[in-house]
């Protein structure tokens, strides 16, 4: 597809979603099926690197995919009278190549693994009544199981879906449109000029420009690809060693996935499921996410201090004019998002597209605040081809992890999973929690953050609330834990990623990741030893008590952990000193 194909197809996904944000309600299989055909061209037809007979095979996939989502929007009145049964040799052929396209799809764009996982739930389904005991089910007919997937709102077109065409999609634009003018460059600016003076400057520069970006991007791996291609190299200019270098990227780019407001499409989709507020998730959230950032930074601080590492160079160091005139550039979107979700009763949709506006509007200029009307347009196509893409492998994501969700509802094997870790955990919540944490941690191995969230939660969430642990609380465990696969090996992605861009051995890069994001380990275990952490709209105070008692155990875990001029024996009794803190006598009340 040519490139004026290709920006006409981008900006009719981005007027589509800002669209649905000002018209109301509209039908949801109207909007659900449209939202996967404005994605799938970008899979399979500008995304297609293939040739020859894959190349085609491609393009009739998006072909399938195309027909079948265009049936389900046109005959959605009738589709609605079979009461979730397919009917006739024709419909069933289009819910098994839409099935079949929606799994090719999230391969194409995030390989092979969640699938993997989906097309082993759809078996369960099928054969699900051949297996004997406690973990069969009854079998469901085939009409009925492929018509909840296919046409009815049980499976692909479900809550997930809805939440990434009205919700996720509309803030992928924002973060899009900031980065396409000055934004993204102003992030990086006040970055540098807060951090970049001090021990480990360029580390320190790559810890908060990752919460910058990685706060809108949503994306682990596009913020070590965005911010990493500049800190990476400084700090390798500097002498920092290389393997440290691309771990404090991946620690750091990780993190932007738990840092409000975006938390990687997450804090929308626990906003649904949660049904709260979406500024409730962001309030909660905001306190563990700037301890793992704090932790991230001390343990910087810590290597820094025991390679000699420098500040970065005051010529490199953007002066505070060059600061405040980028300011604007990020200040008066997030200013209008925030506002409005604050100070008025919109919904976060309306926030995001006010912000989208004021995004735009700031295309027009630069730097020195000059009408720049022939850079207007190219900036535009160039956000929203950005947004489009991005808006595809979301869409690949959750509609692929859709498929699970409705197996699972269908055959009820959460409730079954949910039995079993209660089982396991004899009532014992901890125990139960590291069963959670454990699963989170298999499966986050290449499936994406978001995804594994939402399996995890739908199998253990029961079990953990079962055993009196607040909903809330039970999805913020999960969330933080199935971002653990990041830096943990065997997978940790961010890291080979990190690794390829330093030209070190990932090995030690990992090792290194490790130390400087054991937050990442800690911090969910320690707001539900401490609930008053993210008690923050009702308790501010206890909340505020609670989070320097863990940033005290943290810093003095760091000090254990990566060591810097403690002797190895000093290095266990600090370790053991910050987890008493953190642990013991908890502060607030479930």
């Amino acid at each position: 597809m040519g490139s004026i194909a290709a920006s006409a197809l981008a900006t009719a996904s981005v007027v589509f979603h800002i669209y649905l944000i000002f018209t109301g309600l509209l039908p949801n299989l109207i909007t659900r099926p449209l939202h996967l055909a404005l994605a799938l061209p970008w899979v399979f037809v500008i995304g297609n690197n293939d040739r020859g007979i894959r190349k085609w095979i491609g393009y009739a996939l998006c072909a399938i995919g195309l027909f079948g989502c265009f049936f389900i929007a046109f005959y959605r009145d009738k589709l609605g009278d079979q009461y979730g049964s397919i009917e006739g040799t024709g419909q069933l052929l289009m819910a098994i190549g839409l099935i079949l396209v929606i799994l090719e799809m999230a391969r194409r764009a995030i390989k092979l693994a969640l699938p993997t996982v989906a097309v082993v739930a759809l078996a369960y389904g099928f054969l699900g009544q051949y297996i004997p005991g406690e973990f069969g089910h009854s079998g469901i007919p085939m009409d009925s199981f492929l018509g909840t997937l296919v046409v009815a709102e049980g499976g692909i077109w479900g809550q997930l879906t809805g939440v990434s065409v009205n919700v996720v999609a509309v803030f992928v634009i924002l973060g899009a449109f900031v980065g396409a003018g000055e934004g993204g460059d102003a992030f990086m600016a006040l970055a540098t000029k807060v951090a970049g003076r001090y021990r480990a400057g360029a580390a320190k520069v790559s810890v908060i420009s990752s919460a910058f970006f990685g706060s809108i991007s949503g994306s682990a791996s596009a913020n070590v690809a965005s911010t990493g291609a500049i800190t990476i190299p400084a700090m390798k200019r500097l002498g920092y060693p290389a393997d440290f270098a691309a771990a404090v990227e991946a620690v750091a780019s990780s993190g932007g996935q738990i840092m409000p407001p975006l938390m990687g499409a997450g804090a929308f989709i626990m906003a649904e499921l949660l049904r709260t507020n979406y500024s409730n998730i962001m309030a909660m959230a905001i306190l563990p996410a700037v301890l793992f950032f704090f932790a991230a930074w001390t343990g910087v601080d810590i290597f820094a201090k025991k390679y000699n590492l420098t500040a970065m160079n005051p010529s490199d160091i953007p002066d505070t004019k060059r600061v405040l005139r980028l300011a604007p550039f990020f200040c008066l979107p997030f200013a209008t998002l925030l506002g409005i979700l604050f100070f008025t009763d919109y919904t976060p949709q309306f926030a995001s597209g006010a912000a989208i506006f004021v995004s735009a509007a700031l295309l027009v200029t630069n730097i020195r605040y000059e009408f720049c009307y022939r850079d207007l347009l190219p900036r535009l196509l160039k956000a929203c081809v950005t947004s489009a893409r991005q808006i595809a492998i979301i869409a690949s994501i959750i509609i692929c992890a859709g498929l699970i969700i409705g197996v699972l509802n269908m055959t009820g094997l959460g409730v079954k999973i949910t039995s079993m870790i209660l089982s396991f955990s004899n009532g014992n919540l901890w125990i139960a929690l590291v069963l959670t944490a454990f699963a989170c941690l298999i499966l986050g191995m290449e499936v994406p953050t978001t995804a594994a969230y939402v399996i995890c939660i739908s199998v253990a969430g029961p079990a953990l609330q079962e055993l009196g642990l607040p909903d809330v609380y039970a999805h913020l465990f999960v969330f933080w834990f199935a971002l653990l696969s990041t830096i943990t090996p065997p997978v940790c992605g961010t890291v080979f990623i990190a690794a390829g861009m330093a030209d070190a051995p990932w090995i030690p890069v990992a090792g290194h990741s490790m130390k400087l994001g054991f937050g990442l380990y800690l911090i969910p275990m320690a707001f539900i030893a401490n609930p008053a952490l993210i008690q923050t709209i009702d308790h501010p105070l206890l909340a505020m008590a609670a989070f320097l008692k863990i940033g005290l155990g943290l810093w003095l875990m760091s000090q254990g952990i990566i060591g810097g001029r403690l002797s190895k024996w000093m290095q266990i009794p600090f370790t053991l000193l910050g987890l008493i803190i953190i642990f013991a006598y908890g502060i607030g009340n479930v």
